[in-house]
């Protein structure tokens, strides 16, 4: 008498959740196009249920403007994938935090010519020159988790990615 194996929902009917992270990973902030969503933090998990997948997502803040596009863009990428059920999670506890930027994503802001968030509430150079002599021009960016800082050495303006 022969037994059934059990088959898992990551054999051919579904792709595992590995490859639906990589995928994720392609899809840039609308912000900041040169970080990933995930990079960024704000994709919290990722999972089937059943024949349906999960993606949980944490806004940067619960007023975020860029959020319906987000999500839209998401929804997109997947279905492009062939992902036919897809239910998107709004998690606002616990609140996003500057802390959950990959180390990849926070060189790509300051290759972007962003300084990326830093404990201390101020960047710690110039993303142009690597001059540490800045300071602030306006607690408010070009978006509202950015402030505009100068550069005293190059005296190019940046974008400085506020620490939450």
């Amino acid at each position: 008498m022969q037994t059934a194996t059990p088959t898992t929902r990551t054999d051919s009917k579904h792709p595992d959740t590995d490859q639906v992270w990589a995928w994720l990973d392609e899809v840039p902030d609308p912000e900041i196009p040169v970080i990933s969503l995930v990079d960024l933090g704000i994709i919290r998990d990722v999972e089937w249920q059943g024949d349906t997948l999960e993606v949980t997502v944490t806004p940067t803040y619960s007023g975020c403007p860029a959020t319906s596009i987000i999500n839209l863009d998401i929804e997109t990428a997947l279905r492009g994938h062939g992902i036919e059920k897809l239910e998107l999670k709004r998690r606002l506890s616990p609140p996003w935090t500057t802390d959950w930027l990959s180390d990849k994503g926070r060189a790509r802001l300051e290759e972007y010519g962003i300084a990326p968030p830093q404990p201390a509430g101020g960047p710690e150079k110039c993303p142009h020159c690597g001059s540490a002599h800045v300071h602030r021009i306006s607690q408010f960016g070009s978006t509202p988790c950015k402030a505009q800082w100068r550069c005293d050495e190059c005296r190019e303006p940046f974008d400085y990615f506020k620490c939450i």
